[in-house]
């Protein structure tokens, strides 16, 4: 038994529809010049927008009736583009830097790990401390609490506490982020 071929379905299109995909039987007109020339037949319409040598452009299809506007579609697009790329290269990206400390830290091993947190969160990203225990270092855990204290009250001016300090298994973990 043979099988009927079956009609593929349109490619859906992106965008206002233009020109002929408007199938609605009346539309209200704005001219080229963005004066409202009122409800008119969508053939008549296409005329006008032929005869000014631009596009028909369905701007509101959801009101009644929809709205279309005479215009240079390929500009259109082009604008939109435009305004899609600057969004995106103004959007600022949050990233989570790690820094990972010791129970047992000394005074300038403590000071270079702060300043590059600051710099971090100068440049607008999150900071997770990760306080790391080796060995005998578990049985003096508040130790580790009381370096992850002090970092909290050193940054407490500049980043507020996300996560409060937990421990999972061999690692106590914080989670800061800029103010």
């Amino acid at each position: 038994m043979a099988r009927r071929p079956v009609a593929a379905t349109p490619p859906k299109k992106e965008g206002p529809r233009i020109n002929q995909d408007i199938r609605v039987p009346r539309v209200l007109l704005i001219d080229e010049h963005g004066e409202k020339q009122g409800v008119m037949p969508t053939e008549a319409a296409i005329e006008a927008a032929v005869e000014a040598g631009l596009d028909l452009v369905e701007v509101s299809p959801n009101g009644d009736p929809p709205v279309c506007k005479i215009l240079d579609y390929g500009k259109l697009r082009y604008a939109e583009q435009k305004k899609k790329a600057e969004a995106r290269r103004k959007q600022k990206t949050q990233d989570i830097k790690e820094i990972k400390m010791r129970p047992n830290i000394d005074t300038h091993d403590y000071q270079v790990k702060t300043r590059a947190m600051t710099r971090f969160f100068e440049d607008g990203d999150k900071v997770k401390v990760t306080l790391r225990f080796r060995g005998r270092e578990m049985a003096h855990q508040d130790r580790g609490m009381d370096v992850m204290i002090r970092v909290k009250e050193d940054f407490a001016a500049i980043a507020k506490v996300e996560f409060e300090p937990k421990l999972e298994g061999r690692q106590m973990t914080m989670v800061l982020a800029p103010r």
